[in-house]
């Protein structure tokens, strides 16, 4: 039987070498687990992902000499090892002998004393372990990604690295067309699934504890959606109405396509755009799902004269490509992926964005530029450069209890039990 640590193992070799996407690789190594082992090896995956840099400064002193990069599993099965020492609930004897015998497993025998002496060494010196890291591997983040977040938000640094460190609440959105939320609040306590209303997101809710989407009542006709609570508030900055024609940019996977008809049914058209033609099929198979239709076309949003019919959108919804700083909680891959030196290349592409589908605006129209970043110069830096550039442009300040004013944009950082870290612009052409 193959076993969910060895699995682990080679999964975040994967991605420690090849710079794979943990959405990606994660079910490459599970699809050959026994499902009962499933939960386990998605949360050595992600748990260790997320102390990756705690791990790595804390016992890097413990190897004798570096590993080859050919044997980064050695190394992931000895950190999955000590993730399970210091983070769980895994007996110690279990969580090494584990690791141990996973060397022998990955074909490397000879690392087996080796993991057992380091993993003995760290739980006889467990309490002093961590106690000489710097700040940023104490937070288990890249020393460039604290710098710039330490930067940015001195006085929001604390609660941003723990939200970021921590397992990232399971919301919904109610499908206001079939229901309202306290109706399907009660649909889901009569079937024994604790949750609450989400404070910001009219049609949001939070689990008590995730559960996989079979067993949400509903949710194959449509009724709810899996989509985080910053996420689902688009809708209401889009000001959507009957009859517009509307530009949902980099769709994929089509979440707030989703929601875009949720809440406005009648719309003229929406058109979903996304470079990645596969991952069109997400959004379509998402609509389908929702019984709701759009039209999707593969194409790079920038290149507008490969894919726009030079008709204007009353409103763009641009959720443009970034660090995702924001969900590091979510894909807390990339705290190994990304990297400072990628912080400029993804500001060109979202000034360039901007640049082109504002042509495409009709005037007195609306596009709400957005990000799952944390980075000033990905968001409200951005906006005013544009703005900046274009005199037919306009900021329309937004004015919410939620998030925080940044220029009259809303800077939303990830919450403990709460939404994920956001930002939201909103721009209209002038007539």
């Amino acid at each position: 039987m193959k076993c969910p640590r060895v699995a682990a193992a080679r999964c975040l070799a994967n991605i420690e070498q090849e710079g794979s996407s943990l959405s990606r690789v994660l079910p490459r190594y599970e699809q050959d687990l026994d499902p009962a082992q499933r939960s386990l090896y998605r949360e050595l995956c992600y748990g260790t992902l997320r102390q990756y840099w705690r791990l790595e400064f804390a016992l890097k002193p413990f190897f004798s000499k570096p590993l080859k990069s050919k044997d980064s599993d050695v190394k992931m099965i000895i950190y999955v090892g000590a993730y399970q020492l210091f983070y769980t609930r895994i007996p110690p004897h279990a969580a090494i002998n584990s690791s141990v015998e996973g060397c022998r497993s990955l074909g490397k025998k000879w690392a087996s004393g080796m993991a057992n002496a380091i993993l003995r060494r760290c739980q006889r010196e467990q309490d002093s372990l961590f106690s000489s890291l710097s700040p940023a591997a104490d937070a288990a983040f890249p020393q460039w990604l604290f710098n710039a977040l330490q930067a940015a938000w001195p006085e929001q640094l604390d609660d941003i690295i723990a939200a970021s460190n921590a397992h990232p609440p399971f919301c919904l959105r109610v499908n206001q067309l079939h229901q309202q939320r306290s109706e399907y609040l009660e649909i889901l306590a009569n079937a024994d699934l604790a949750a609450q209303p989400c404070e910001f997101a009219s049609n949001g809710l939070r689990l008590d504890k995730a559960t996989g989407v079979d067993n949400l009542p509903g949710f194959n006709d449509g009724d709810v959606s899996v989509q985080d609570e910053a996420a689902q508030l688009c809708t209401e900055l889009l000001d959507l109405n009957a009859g517009q024609r509307v530009l949902d940019a980099c769709a994929a996977p089509g979440g707030k396509t989703g929601a875009i008809l949720e809440c406005e049914p009648e719309l003229a058209e929406l058109v979903a755009l996304d470079i990645d033609e596969q991952r069109l099929s997400r959004i379509q198979d998402n609509l389908d799902r929702l019984a709701l239709s759009a039209s999707l076309v593969a194409a790079d949003a920038a290149a507008i004269e490969s894919w726009w019919d030079g008709v204007p959108f009353d409103r763009i919804l641009l959720d443009a490509p970034c660090s995702a700083t924001g969900v590091i909680r979510r894909n807390p891959d990339i705290k190994l992926n990304r990297l400072a030196s990628d912080i400029e290349p993804l500001n060109d592409l979202q000034a360039n964005l901007l640049n082109q589908l504002w042509q495409c605006l009709k005037p007195d129209g609306i596009l709400v530029y957005a990000t799952c970043s944390l980075l000033p110069s990905e968001n409200e830096e951005q906006v005013s450069a544009f703005i900046s550039r274009h005199d037919d442009a306009e900021l329309i300040a937004i004015e919410s209890n939620w998030g925080v004013n940044r220029n009259g944009c809303r800077q939303l950082f990830p919450q403990l039990n709460g939404h994920d870290g956001f930002f939201y612009g909103k721009i209209r052409k002038k007539l």
